[in-house]
């Protein structure tokens, strides 16, 4: 699948039913873009999601579907707050730093997303204090 935003090759992966609730239109299956970080419903995914691709600071447990999600969100703080909170909690609990995740995407390159990586980061650690 290819991204609607830049057109690069998304990362298709299988949302779990406790995470649909915060997949667009509460899909089984989504697709993050590794380089603009542009979030969609996808129709099918891998068994073995690549999300080394996005990066290699990428977590590959369940912690990685909810991590996906909550970066995919992130074009819009307002809107996605509540999801973007639980989800990362959820990232936390897996022994999962997400803001050192954001602190990679943003020093990684070949990341372009429509939204300031390192402003989000911010505000994403006055939510989680």
């Amino acid at each position: 699948m290819d991204c609607p935003t830049c057109g690069a090759p998304m990362v298709s992966f299988v949302v779990p039913e406790r995470f649909r609730e915060h997949a667009p239109d509460e899909s089984d299956h989504a697709a993050l873009c590794p380089e603009c970080l542009t979030l969609s419903a996808a129709d099918s995914a891998p068994e073995s999601p690549r999300f080394d691709r996005i990066s290699s600071a990428f977590p590959d447990d369940e912690a990685a579907v909810s991590l996906a999600l909550a970066i995919g969100l992130l074009d819009s703080l307002a809107l996605h707050r509540r999801d973007i909170e639980a989800l990362l909690e959820t990232v936390e609990k897996a022994g999962t730093d997400p803001l050192l995740i954001l602190d990679r995407l943003h020093a990684q390159g070949g990341v372009d997303p429509e939204f300031d990586i390192e402003r989000r980061r911010h505000q994403i650690e006055q939510l989680l204090d």
